[in-house]
């Protein structure tokens, strides 16, 4: 923890050498290929800024440089999955220190801990675990810790590859929310409004409507008693600090409409919500 938070007060040092900080300016679902010159140059020199305070502090994190490495958790049911990506393919977003600390320190430990907490018992998978999650502060942490951010990982993607919603999902988001930018917003809205740490969620509702709600801590909608809407999720958004902060600091509705508007994958969300409908 003492770590993360040297590494967050660096950060905000070198954010207030830029002129204005800014979250990064990205295209769109609408305007994904008009991305305008000077707006490139500005990711550019963000990047540039970013990349040399990384190269300064990810040796000193136990943190190598590259793409992600495979699972390499401690002994258990349960593993750490690689991400699909590489560490820095969020980029301007989401900066390649973020995803190293987020993936390869938070999300570990979440794996490490309940696989502690089911040493010596029998294991379901890790959705199923869910359900009763609640019966055990470990379970319910660790256990949906590592669920959310699994869900987390595939639902990213680089901006380039992003996509849009299937038909069966945008009729499915026009219904439910008028428009792609009503949802937007009523994403964005929900995200924010989530106090202290959290985590925002897109799914179907028992009479197959989508519907947004936010759980606190590592909480979601699968366990039973959460205390938001249920629903199968389909996307899951992290809006703890230590997702965001860095490239945001304290914007965390700009972080979820950049999220939803530019780096959601949306070939994955429709097959969830596929699923979802079964």
């Amino acid at each position: 923890r003492e770590m993360f938070v040297r590494v967050l007060a660096i950060g905000a040092i070198a954010a207030s050498t830029v002129d204005a900080f800014s979250a990064p300016a990205l295209p769109t679902l609408s305007s994904r290929s008009t991305t305008s010159s000077a707006v490139a140059l500005r990711m550019t020199e963000q990047n540039t800024r970013r990349g040399a305070l990384n190269a300064l502090f990810l040796g000193g994190l136990g943190l190598a440089v590259g793409a992600p490495a495979s699972s390499h958790a401690e002994g258990g049911p349960y593993k750490l999955p690689p991400l699909p990506y590489d560490y820095a393919a969020l980029e301007p977003a989401i900066d390649e220190m973020t995803m190293k600390i987020h993936h390869d320190k938070h999300h570990q430990a979440y794996v490490n801990n309940v696989n502690k907490a089911l040493e010596g018992k029998d294991a379901p998978s890790i959705t199923a675990l869910q359900k009763d999650a609640m019966k055990s502060p470990a379970l319910r942490n660790n256990g949906g810790g590592h669920y959310n951010h699994a869900l987390f990982w595939s639902t990213l993607s680089p901006v380039a590859s992003s996509g849009k919603p299937s038909a069966a999902l945008q009729k499915a988001i026009d219904e439910a929310f008028g428009s792609t930018d009503k949802m937007v917003e009523a994403f964005s809205g929900c995200a924010a409004k989530r106090f202290g740490s959290g985590w925002a969620w897109l799914g179907v509702s028992p009479e197959g409507k989508l519907v947004i709600d936010s759980t606190p801590n590592q909480d979601n909608p699968l366990m039973e008693g959460a205390g938001c809407a249920k629903m199968i999720p389909v996307l899951g958004l992290d809006v703890w600090e230590h997702a965001y902060y860095l490239d945001y600091q304290n914007m965390r509705a700009t972080y979820a409409t950049d999220f939803v508007e530019s780096l959601v994958n949306w070939d994955f969300v429709a097959s969830n919500f596929a699923d979802a409908k079964k």
